[in-house]
């Protein structure tokens, strides 16, 4: 399948889980994708090379999203890569801190919404004169967002503030023929999801979903790649919740 051929993608935090598993299946559809990395340049070289050696398109690409001008930075160097046409842009970066209220520091809290709120604004606002008529972003919300699980208020917060920033966007693109919407998974087994690698924690994800088993990177990616493509043409302002069917 190839129905992706000549469109362009950024994906963020592309070197592992989510973001790993939507950067390959951008790339098996035929776009060129651009794997955004901060910390993990190894593990951004492996998927670059996996795409390369499935015969698709990729390159690394760096940046600090912690950092306050790390959306623009990053911005600036995609837009040297793709020259004037992004078609997609998946802002799937995130940080997360299980803590209680009491245990939240400041830093803790700034640091979230840094990474989690800031950085894919900024990153729509940066790349915006690249982006047009048909062009998706696709944001990272969560079930936390929608339901309590666990010590996780902070971050949860600032999935609700992506859920917002979704319709906003949505509106605010709409004129220009750029579509904007988000995926909300549950718990996935990745490094963000540890707890998942043990019985205990399996049973715990399994026990609040409709469907018994745990989410693995490519459930999440399928539906990211379905809102970035044409099948999802007349979509936009959507949160899609794609969690097994959890906390029903």
């Amino acid at each position: 399948m190839t129905h992706l051929s000549g469109k362009t993608a950024l994906v963020t935090g592309a070197s592992r889980g989510i973001g790993r598993a939507t950067a390959l299946t951008l790339a098996r559809e035929g776009a060129q994708v651009l794997v955004h990395y901060s910390s993990g340049e190894k593990e951004a070289e492996a998927v670059v090379a996996e795409i390369r050696a499935a015969g698709g398109n990729a390159q690394k690409i760096a940046a600090n999203l912690r950092d306050a001008d790390g959306p623009h930075m990053l911005a600036e160097r995609v837009r040297a890569v793709v020259g004037q046409r992004l078609d997609i842009l998946v802002a799937n970066a995130g940080v997360s801190k299980a803590a209680s209220i009491e245990e939240t520091t400041v830093e803790d809290f700034d640091n979230l919404f840094a990474v989690n709120v800031r950085a894919p604004y900024f990153l729509v606002q940066q790349l915006l004169p690249v982006m047009c008529t048909g062009s998706s972003v696709v944001l990272l919300s969560s079930l936390a967002a929608h339901a309590v699980v666990g010590k996780l208020s902070a971050y949860a917060a600032t999935k609700g503030a992506v859920d917002t920033l979704v319709k906003h966007f949505a509106l605010a693109l709409g004129e220009r023929g750029i579509r904007v919407n988000a995926i909300a998974p549950g718990v996935v087994a990745t490094d963000m999801s540890s707890f998942t690698k043990t019985e205990e924690g399996r049973n715990a994800a399994t026990g609040m979903q409709a469907l018994k088993r745990v989410a693995q990177p490519d459930d999440i990616a399928s539906a990211v790649v379905f809102l970035a493509s044409d099948a999802a043409r007349w979509v936009t302002g959507e949160t899609l919740h794609v969690d097994g069917g959890s906390k029903l």
